[in-house]
């Protein structure tokens, strides 16, 4: 295969422990993404929260930003030009130019140190766990409301499209789907999942995520005891538009990285056909429910 057909790059993506000093975060991502970048990595993806990792709303609201002249991102953009890589950074926390809610957004950074893209997290993390812990990110945070795709530049001459989420929208299939009914070829979920619901849900959704959509699938995750107190669960991943695990990381700050092959998308798509096999139907409600409604309807006439 010649260098201007070629199908294949190499990605890679970081996991982390971000604590509670946003210097010390960038640190860390900053020694990661370079080891990334040294295995060969042209697209490099970090983690959501990846400069901090605070339960405090006081001490998140007092570290946001806004997009422009932003010191956490203008790091990312430098880095991104020094070692010529496509660097997505999976979330950062941006403070708006209206409003008071902050946005969990993911940002893609060229080679060149632009931004070329940025998705703000749709579906907020509002839930009750069963062994107590609480979160409602809705509280500080304001729900994005796009689907968002962008061509990679990595190098090949036809850019692989990525489509974007942000952990919790993991559970939310729709966006997958429309994602990859979009032409996405591989599909971005940068994550700090609990321990709890990690251990019982993470490799069953994103295995699925990749079955559903023949989408490469790369799962930047916090993982480990942090600062606060919280533990995430790790276990980084690359999955294959098969639904193969490619790569998969413990709990430790590390890199994973993998080669991905867009034929493999063609490939998936074209041995199960089921993103174009969609078909109109209807909702029928329970027997008992339709008998009521009859009911109701037949006194209605009698009067």
């Amino acid at each position: 295969m010649t260098e201007q057909n070629k199908q294949t790059f190499t990605a890679a993506i970081v996991q982390m422990r971000s604590g509670r000093s946003v210097a010390d975060n960038l640190e860390q991502a900053n020694g990661l993404i370079r080891e990334a970048a040294i295995a060969g990595a042209r697209y490099v993806l970090t983690p959501e929260n990846t400069s901090l990792m605070e339960l405090d709303p006081n001490r998140v609201d007092l570290e946001a930003q806004k997009m422009e002249g932003n010191s956490q991102l203008a790091m990312f953009q430098s880095l991104a030009r020094e070692l010529q890589i496509c660097l997505h950074i999976g979330s950062l926390t941006i403070r708006p130019d209206k409003g008071k809610r902050l946005i969990n957004r993911s940002v893609v950074i060229s080679p060149k140190g632009q931004i070329i893209a940025h998705y703000d997290k749709i579906h907020l993390f509002d839930v009750d766990l069963v062994n107590g812990e609480t979160y409602r990110e809705s509280d500080q945070f304001m729900a994005g409301n796009k689907a968002v795709i962008t061509p990679l530049p990595v190098g090949l001459e036809a850019k692989p499209l990525l489509g974007l989420s942000i952990c919790y929208d993991l559970r939310f299939a729709a966006l997958f789907r429309i994602l990859a009914k979009s032409g996405a070829h591989l599909i971005s979920i940068p994550a700090a999942f609990t321990a709890q619901t990690g251990k019982a849900h993470w490799h069953v959704l994103l295995r699925a995520r990749a079955i559903e959509t023949g989408c490469y699938i790369l799962a930047a995750a916090q993982g480990g005891r942090h600062e606060n107190g919280r533990s995430t669960y790790g276990h980084s991943l690359i999955i294959s538009p098969w639904g193969e695990i490619i790569a998969q990381a413990g709990t430790e700050p590390q890199i994973l990285v993998a080669e991905l092959d867009l034929t493999k998308v063609a490939a998936a798509r074209a041995a199960i056909p089921a993103l174009t096999h969609d078909r109109p139907f209807e909702v029928v409600a329970p027997s008992s429910s339709n008998e009521k409604l009859a009911s109701a309807d037949a006194l209605e006439k009698i009067k």
